[in-house]
């Protein structure tokens, strides 16, 4: 089985490598390393161009990071010296006037600066809205308290102003243990968002200053309306754990599959995160690329239909008249010749061979189909009796339960068996013992002759006889023929009671059906053959033709 297997795969395998395939292989073999050299080229060209954006955007950022930490800087810077002015004024009691007076508030980073008192109330400011406010339950105001350093708030909606801003406080029990008032600004968030215009304008790259929850201080000019909306935070998450005291920039990639560069604010829960968008950045190469890829398929389908057109003329149409005359041939047509016109000249000599081959292999088809007929004639025949034998009684036997089926006639055996027929070998020997047989066999052709039956030798000294379109009445009737018949040769048999040949025979009849079998017709007669032998033999014993409860045939007398 195995060996099958592998010769069946390689003839698969041929069949798949035919002339078609191959010559198409060859083709692409030739085109394809040219255009899949350009695709590579392209391929190059785009990680390049992105490798490049990516440095420089990360270049920028982390420019802006440092401009944005001098901002804080500054910012920190201005408040301490506020909180060394509001130290030292306070005890002329005239702090703020002095506050006032000797800090202009001309930075653009900052919009207001005010002063809030141990309880959060605002005692000075440079916008004087604020004056009476109550910030002690600002958080930035009570860790500016707690931690005695510089804090800068997440965005805040103010109460006033009902505008997205953020706040820096320092405590100016900082500069003097012994004062409890809080230093407090308010940011610029369009100055900051103007100081990121370096970051705008670029194609898939997008980028914002966020808070430690995540909402959005500044952005580039061109993204504003995305301040005070929060980002996704679960996806900042990772870099924003990496190096939180460090400069170097932090990089990841989002669920979507972007590239974020996330760079810390020192002194502040703020992070500047730049967003690169590969796909959009290198939008342009990626549309070269998948017109490469068109034209490789465009030139590959060409190719291959030439190829497959120079195959199919050139090559598989003159193979395939070859095949079809072959075939022609081999069903039976010995005519069949293949025309040479329109053939390919190195078609030629093969179709001259082939018709000559196939002259020769008429003649000798029709030589041994004459005597196959003959051969066929003779495995059928029993040379002793001149009968058919077993084998030609069995294609009979089936010929004539299908048509027993078709014609809804009945049919009928008679099993016809040799009384003691060993005992006459004994007695006169092999020859004689032949001899016999053959005159049996004579007796029976005759028989079969007047009946329109069908009689066979169908082994030993057993005969049969078949009796198509026959009924049980009818089938005895001849079953007593043939015994008579042969007791009436008066062939002499010392051995036996009755002192000549006779035959005992066992009679069977049945309509054939789907559901019984030719066998079991041949049983049942064999059955009563057998019954036949019990009764005393020389005479007919017919078996009705049923079936028992187990399945097996039954016989009734």
């Amino acid at each position: 089985m195995s060996r099958i297997a592998i010769v069946r795969k390689k003839a698969k395998l041929r069949d798949l490598l035919g002339i078609r395939a191959r010559l198409t292989i060859l083709a692409l073999i030739l085109v394809c390393p040219l255009m899949l050299d350009r695709v590579r080229l392209l391929e190059q060209t785009r990680a390049a161009q992105f490798a490049g954006m990516a440095q420089e955007l990360s270049t920028l950022a982390q420019r802006t990071a440092d401009a944005e930490r001098e901002v804080m800087s500054s910012v920190e810077a201005v408040l301490k010296s506020a909180a060394y002015v509001h130290a030292s004024a306070s005890q002329a009691g005239r702090s703020c006037s002095i506050l006032r007076a000797s800090l202009r508030v001309d930075l653009p980073s900052i919009r207001m600066l005010m002063v809030a008192d141990p309880d959060g109330i605002v005692r000075c400011s440079t916008a004087s809205m604020f004056v009476g406010s109550d910030i002690s339950d600002r958080q930035y105001f009570r860790k500016a308290l707690e931690t005695h350093d510089f804090v800068v708030s997440d965005f805040l909606v103010g109460r006033h102003t009902q505008k997205g801003t953020i706040l820096a406080a320092y405590p100016v029990s900082a500069i003097d243990t012994g004062k409890e008032a809080v230093i407090v600004a308010g940011l610029n968030l369009d100055w900051l968002s103007d100081m990121m215009s370096n970051l705008a304008g670029r194609t898939g790259v997008s980028a914002a200053l966020i808070d430690g929850e995540g909402t959005v201080l500044a952005t580039p000019p061109d993204e504003r309306s995305l301040i005070g909306k929060k980002l996704d935070k679960l996806a900042l998450l990772p870099a924003m754990a990496e190096n939180p005291q460090g400069r170097q920039a932090a990089t990841i990639r989002d669920e979507a599959g972007r590239l974020l560069s996330i760079s810390r604010i020192p002194g502040t829960s703020a992070r500047l995160v730049v967003t690169i968008d590969e796909s959009k950045v290198s939008a342009g190469i990626d549309h070269e690329i998948r017109t490469a890829y068109l034209q490789l398929a465009l030139v590959c389908l060409f190719v291959l239909l030439g190829a497959l057109i120079a195959a199919e003329r050139l090559i598989v149409q003159p193979i395939s008249v070859l095949t079809a005359v072959a075939k022609r041939f081999a069903a039976g047509d010995w005519s069949a010749r293949v025309a040479r016109k329109g053939l390919p000249s190195e078609f030629v000599p093969l179709a001259r061979a082939f018709n000559a081959m196939a002259a020769q292999l008429g003649q000798r088809e029709r030589e041994l189909v004459a005597n196959n007929s003959r051969l066929s004639v003779m495995a059928s025949m029993d040379l002793l009796s001149g009968l058919a034998n077993r084998r030609g009684f069995q294609s009979r036997l089936e010929v004539e339960w299908l048509k027993g089926q078709q014609t809804g006639h009945r049919l009928a055996l008679m099993m016809i068996d040799v009384d003691h027929f060993k005992l006459f070998n004994d007695s006169y020997g092999h020859p004689e013992g032949d001899a016999c047989l053959s005159r049996i066999g004579e007796t029976l052709a005759a028989v079969a002759n007047q009946t329109d039956g069908f009689a066979a030798r169908y082994g030993g000294e057993e005969f049969c006889l078949l009796l198509p379109e026959t009924g049980t009445a009818r089938a005895i009737q001849v079953g007593e023929l043939v015994r008579a018949t042969i007791e009436q040769l008066a062939l002499p048999h010392r051995t036996s009671a009755f002192e000549r040949v006779t035959v005992s025979i066992g009679v069977a009849c049945t309509l054939p059906s789907e559901q019984a079998s030719p066998a079991e017709l041949v049983e049942a007669a064999d059955a009563a053959l057998y019954a036949a032998k019990h009764r005393g033999r020389n005479n007919v014993v017919e078996h009705g033709f049923t079936r028992a409860a187990g399945g097996a045939v039954a016989l009734a007398s």
